[in-house]
């Protein structure tokens, strides 16, 4: 009796142990990565589809029975599913981001928040590194909105009709304040928006 009650205890022990491991995995990866493997190795074999097409743990098992097929290291596959669970993004929110809001100082400039974080979606050239992404320099693309459609577009996220892809919130930078949204604007603007 005291052997079976022992064999239980142990049982409950290991199972516990591998629900709080499984709770944990997989370690975040680089969105802005992931978002270029997506359209080098992904978009190859498969048509670029909407990452709300699966839930996120749906993604998890997607990515890593495609993996061996991609030829894509742990790293690159952990990239991939945070860029296609950052974009797994409900995009009609009521949330609208204010001047007020998160108003921790801001050292970065447009520039470099867009090398940061826009540039692996939209290209250094603005044009639209991936399918579906709006293309800055088309006069009748979405710099012809205005301001306040644009910060809010970039804030809560937004998906442009007919494409496949979604931008997250914040183009999937958490960390990025209204003041970086606005200088990131207008770097775009100054860039890309003239020619």
């Amino acid at each position: 009796m005291k052997i079976k009650s022992k064999l239980i205890a142990l049982f409950i022990s290991s199972l516990t142990t591998q629900i709080s491991f499984a709770a944990d995995f997989p370690a975040k990866g680089d969105f802005q990565q992931g978002a270029k493997i997506w359209a080098d190795n992904c978009g190859r074999c498969h048509n670029i589809r909407s990452a709300n097409e699966l839930r996120d743990d749906q993604w998890i098992t997607t990515v890593f029975h495609m993996r061996v097929r991609a030829g894509l290291t742990g790293q690159e596959s952990r990239d991939v599913l945070t860029f296609l669970q950052g974009s797994n993004t409900n995009i009609v929110k009521t949330t609208v981001v204010t001047a007020q809001s998160n108003n921790k100082l801001s050292t970065l400039s447009g520039k470099a928040i867009y090398a940061q974080t826009c540039i692996a979606c939209h290209g250094a050239d603005g044009t639209g590194g991936l399918p579906g992404v709006p293309n800055f320099t088309d006069k009748n693309g979405p710099l012809s909105k205005a301001d306040d459609v644009l910060l809010q577009h970039i804030s809560n996220g937004f998906q442009s009709p007919g494409s496949a892809m979604a931008m997250p919130p914040k183009g999937g930078n958490p960390e990025l304040n209204s003041a970086d949204i606005k200088k990131s604007l207008s770097y775009i603007r100054e860039t890309f928006g003239a020619q």
